[in-house]
């Protein structure tokens, strides 16, 4: 079955979700037409039966923190080890999150602050689905948790000063990465700056800023579908 499980663990903001869709839809815009895919609400204790019935599955970013007691988050975290062997996993912020404490690592609030704009990465791992190749990638991020310790057969695949386990695998069937592929920068932008106040406000302007040079969304949402297996009606006209 060539479709992709959307595994839903928050909602962005009821205005920002009318002007730019939620989090569910901004990963179908980054998958493209053509690629099939079935929302869960997590939250609502909705999870595959069948891992396996998915080419993949995608775990979405939440305001929620995985050391939260949530009852829906350790379900999760228990899904995800069984589904792992059984179908291509990843991750993306939260996702990434609970992926790593959920295979052994470790997640805090880091001490190093809110995490917001574009932020550059080097791309650590050489992967067979990183096509295009990057030494680098460019991508919006919003975080103020992060992964300190990975379980021993994780490998980093990109880091950045500020986040060294910005993207991780686990053997050929897992991946997470802790920045957003799947922001337009506008909403990235819409998104920091709802939270000024809560955010110091040189960060949120630096943020802001940040948001308007060239990002590589492109690049790691081809990765991502390379990865997953699928690909979008552009590609397949290629």
């Amino acid at each position: 079955m060539n479709v992709i499980a959307i595994l839903e663990t928050g909602r962005p903001p009821e205005d920002l979700a009318a002007r730019y869709g939620d989090y569910v839809d901004q990963f179908r815009a980054l998958l493209g037409d053509g690629v099939a895919t079935r929302r869960f609400d997590v939250q609502a204790g909705e999870l595959p039966d069948d891992p396996a019935a998915f080419a993949g599955v995608i775990v979405t970013g939440s305001a929620a923190g995985v050391y939260e007691d949530l009852p829906w988050i350790e379900p999760l975290a228990q899904w995800l080890r069984d589904a792992r062997g059984r179908t291509r996993l990843a991750g993306i912020c939260f996702g990434h999150q609970i992926m790593a404490q959920a295979f052994g690592g470790r997640v805090e609030k880091s001490g190093r602050g809110w995490g917001v704009g574009l932020h550059a990465y080097e791309v650590t791992g050489d992967e067979t689905w990183m096509q295009p190749p990057a030494a680098t990638l460019s991508i919006p991020a919003s975080h103020q948790d992060q992964v300190i310790a990975l379980a021993d057969d994780a490998r980093v695949i990109a880091a950045s000063p500020f986040t060294p386990h910005a993207g991780v695998a686990w053997g050929d069937d897992a991946i997470s990465f802790q920045c957003h592929p799947e922001f337009d920068p506008a909403f990235a932008a819409a998104l920091t700056e709802g939270r000024r106040g809560r955010i110091a406000e040189h960060l949120v302007d630096e943020a802001q800023a940040s948001l308007k040079q060239p990002n590589d969304r492109a690049i790691l949402g081809a990765w991502i579908r390379k990865y997953l297996g699928v690909s979008n009606a552009e590609e397949n006209k290629a």
